[in-house]
């Protein structure tokens, strides 16, 4: 059963996220992980005066560009993407559209597909991001898997100011983006991975 990760991160966040996403799905037997980011479409100064250059190089060095194909092989994908305006980022949106002859030929139906995001502040988008990421999920006929408050107790805590919702995990970064994910948010992120690795094996073996 293969789990693949698609995330974009500028600043680190939502990598950060990705990496405690794949945590949790390896946890579950037989199952196979993938963390793959999609293309960059900024140019160079323009990613440089948003003083992610350096950022943007290490992804680059880590972690292979999705393809279709990708997409294809996986039982699973968890797409990661920061806010933007309360929606996902342009650069997942640009490779979500591209998808179009997958959804033309029902490849990814049945597929178990979730979403986590970052914001910058807290009500920045954490649910709206996630729950518009849903929509294009659905129209390819995926079968959506969230995170429940029965297995991630910790999105009701009041001890912090913490993301983490029923639709999936998330992360605030702050105004300046300074502030990476908390354990609490990193574990939220683990048992979303968990859960839909448990989910999407379920579903594989109906095949």
């Amino acid at each position: 059963m293969k789990v693949l990760i698609v995330f974009y991160s500028m600043y680190g966040h939502i990598q950060t996220m990705a990496e405690a996403v794949a945590e949790g799905a390896r946890a579950v037997d037989g199952a196979e992980v993938e963390i793959k980011r999609v293309p960059e479409t900024l140019s160079d100064d323009v990613i440089q005066a948003m003083g992610a250059g350096d950022a943007q190089k290490a992804l680059a060095e880590k972690y292979e560009v999705v393809t279709h194909a990708d997409l294809e092989a996986a039982d699973a994908i968890v797409i990661g993407t920061p806010t933007r305006f309360g929606n996902m980022i342009g650069q997942m949106r640009e490779f979500l559209d591209s998808t179009g002859p997958l959804w033309a030929s029902g490849a990814l139906i049945g597929k178990v597909g979730s979403v986590f995001t970052s914001t910058a502040t807290q009500h920045g988008g954490q649910e709206s991001t996630i729950l518009t990421t849903h929509v294009s999920l659905l129209h390819h006929g995926m079968v959506l898997v969230g995170l429940p408050y029965g297995r991630f107790p910790g999105q009701m805590t009041l001890d912090e100011i913490t993301g983490g919702s029923p639709y999936g995990a998330s992360t605030i970064a702050g105004g300046d983006g300074s502030r990476m994910p908390s354990n609490n948010e990193l574990e939220g992120a683990r048992v979303q991975g968990r859960y839909v690795a448990e989910i999407a094996t379920k579903v594989a073996a109906t095949d």
